[in-house]
């Protein structure tokens, strides 16, 4: 069963790695943005973003954060996680560095969105979870996430059930 869920990432970098992951088919959810539409987003402010974002996040049982090279600690990615959080649905990271873009190309590693989020005296890396993909060969991640994914959505519900 496929679950409805949001995706967060990076927008310039990561669009094409983060379409890639979608295109799995075992996740249902928000559509990407078109850069079009996107840009019409982002020119109507901070509010537009926030509308936009809580919009889709809407009904959705889990975050996916999509985490590329600077994905961690971006103003709308933390945005996306404290709303997530503070709504109870389960949130999972996925590190997509390995992922080739449109033009062939990897990235860095970036770092764990979730060290920068406190969860009383722990760091929310201590309980959400945040996958790294044991490949550096692109088709071997692709088929590592693909064959994880449902899997990892399901333990981050039941870890927020839980927390």
């Amino acid at each position: 069963m496929a679950r409805n869920v949001f995706t967060s990432f990076h927008y310039k970098p990561d669009n094409w790695r983060a379409s890639t992951v979608r295109s799995i088919g075992k996740i249902e959810g928000n559509s990407v943005a078109t850069p079009n539409k996107w840009e019409t987003v982002t020119n109507g402010g901070d509010a537009a973003i926030k509308k936009w974002i809580n919009d889709n996040m809407t009904g959705k049982s889990c975050v996916i954060v999509l985490v590329g090279e600077n994905t961690a600690n971006r103003k709308w990615i933390n945005y996306e996680i404290e709303r997530a959080w503070s709504e109870k649905k389960g949130i999972v990271g996925i590190h997509i560095h390995n992922l080739k873009n449109g033009d062939g190309e990897k990235s860095n590693k970036g770092d764990n969105p979730f060290d920068y989020f406190d969860f009383g005296s722990k760091k929310f890396s201590s309980v959400i979870k945040c996958y790294n993909p044991p490949y550096t060969d692109s088709q071997k991640v692709y088929n590592h996430i693909r064959e994880n994914i449902e899997n990892w959505i399901e333990e981050a519900i039941e870890i927020r059930k839980n927390n």
